[in-house]
């Protein structure tokens, strides 16, 4: 196969821009076979772009029939599939780079990208990162190889070999240290906290190499929500304007969470009123700011507006927006709003949306109907949702719904002592004294040992 300057320029491939349908595809692909082009790499490299875009079948069926396919192909389509079906094929491009008997240092970062979309893929990764060591010097420490490295490590919750990956590469490029960043601001186990302070760390040693961008910004801004660094967010938020960087969607939204999160609702509410843009995203950042302090009222105000705006709310949208109205016992607002999930926005509630409702029925005292709630659910109570219904029983005196929600968490939770303790309490102050004694029995049965400093003595 050859790719001459003429089939690079040729105005057949002006129509593949504006190809729009599969029927449109057909008829390109049938000019491509109909004057040669299907014979040159670079004609057939933008065919299969196309294809595995609007018709990932049609683009196989298209390479199946190309005679000794180069490496260039090969990762043209790995590309295309990796970036458009994302996790939904990451099987089909492992199989694409099985056939290849020479890959190069363009087929790599596709697949390592592709391992970390989802846990299942992180073991051939892995194996892929060995395979790569075993191939010539020039594509193990290839710079974009070695960015697909960190970039995979980060994605699998490994930030110590992502660290020390990143650490080898001699000048790594601002990508490779956004990858890095976003990995230690969204370190949520484990040493989260230290995570977060490197992240900070990671920053300030970029600036002396590479000029930070929007998407590092993010990152820092999200280290200091994380911490609760309101100096830090300060510092993030003049260094964006010191430098004139854009205050997009995405580091607004970042800000408004930050200050929210320090207490600083005004902070946030000027940040929100400055964007140009706002989308969903950026609405939910300022309700759940206004929900987590009390502010209901201006939280429904918010939600009015989003869907004033045009756009349309989403799953976090509701359960941000009934919480505010929960903590603010706003409770027909939050059962209107729940009902409006399926009948006007088609949106099926998920076991969270329910907890949400719970809380909302059972904060206000309406037990009998947050239990109602729990029993019509199409899903099974978790944890969580047992754990708000019974704080709402214990709140409002209600012992013999307090004793329906413990037994379900110990159901759940078995190993937790303090739920035992709980639920002998309850019997305690009912005078179920065999049943205080049953419960200790249970606890030993299971052999749960109750927590230094708790009784369940009368």
């Amino acid at each position: 196969m050859t790719s001459p300057s003429t089939s690079k320029n040729h105005r057949c491939l002006n129509l593949i821009s504006k190809c729009k349908t599969r029927e449109n595809l057909k008829q390109i692909h049938g000019q491509f076979l109909t004057i040669g082009l299907s014979h040159h790499t670079f004609p057939l490299s933008k065919l299969l772009l196309l294809s595995s875009t609007l018709c990932l079948p049609y683009a196989l069926s298209i390479f199946r029939r190309i005679s000794n396919p180069s490496v260039f192909l090969y990762n043209t389509l790995i590309s295309s599939i990796v970036s458009t079906h994302q996790s939904t094929q990451t099987h089909l491009a492992f199989s694409l780079y099985a056939q290849i008997s020479r890959p190069n240092e363009f087929t790599f970062p596709s697949l390592f990208k592709a391992s970390g979309f989802h846990p299942r893929w992180h073991r051939r990764g892995r194996a892929l990162h060995a395979h790569v060591l075993k191939l010539l010097e020039p594509v193990t420490h290839d710079g974009f190889v070695q960015a697909a490295l960190v970039g995979f490590y980060a994605n699998c919750g490994k930030l110590r070999v992502a660290r020390s990956l990143f650490d080898r590469i001699t000048e790594p490029d601002l990508a490779t240290w956004n990858t890095l960043l976003a990995a230690y601001a969204s370190s949520n186990e484990g040493e989260g906290e230290i995570d977060l302070e490197e992240c900070l760390r990671l920053f300030v040693n970029m600036r002396s190499s590479v000029r930070p961008n929007e998407v590092s910004l993010v990152a820092l801004m999200k280290s200091c929500a994380g911490l609760g660094s309101l100096c830090g967010g300060v510092w993030a938020h003049v260094y964006l304007l010191k430098t004139n960087l854009s205050l997009n969607q995405f580091v607004g939204t970042s800000l408004i969470d930050l200050y929210s999160k320090c207490g600083c609702l005004s902070f946030a509410r000027q940040v929100f009123d400055e964007m140009r843009q706002r989308d969903t995203l950026c609405y939910n950042a300022m309700i759940r700011g206004l929900a987590v302090h009390g502010f209901g009222l201006e939280a429904i105000g918010f939600y009015k507006n989003l869907i004033s705006q045009g756009l349309a709310p989403d799953e976090a949208t509701f359960l941000v927006t009934i919480s505010a109205c929960s903590h603010s016992g706003l409770v027909d607002e939050g059962l209107q709003i729940f009902d409006s999930m399926k009948a006007v926005y088609k949106i099926e509630p998920k076991v969270e949306h329910y907890g949400c409702l719970v809380d909302l029925l059972g904060r206000s005292g309406r037990l009998e109907e947050a239990e109602e709630c729990i029993k019509k659910m199409p899903m099974k109570p978790n944890a969580m949702l047992w754990r708000s219904f019974l704080g709402s029983a214990q709140v409002h005196s209600d012992l013999e719904r307090g004793e329906i929600a413990l037994k379900n968490l110990l159901g759940l939770e078995i190993e937790n002592s303090g739920k035992y303790v709980l639920l002998s309490n309850i019997y305690a102050g009912m005078n179920r004294w065999d049943d205080v004694e049953k419960t200790r029995e249970l606890m030993k049965d299971h052999r749960v040992n109750k927590s230094p400093g708790i009784s369940t003595s009368n």
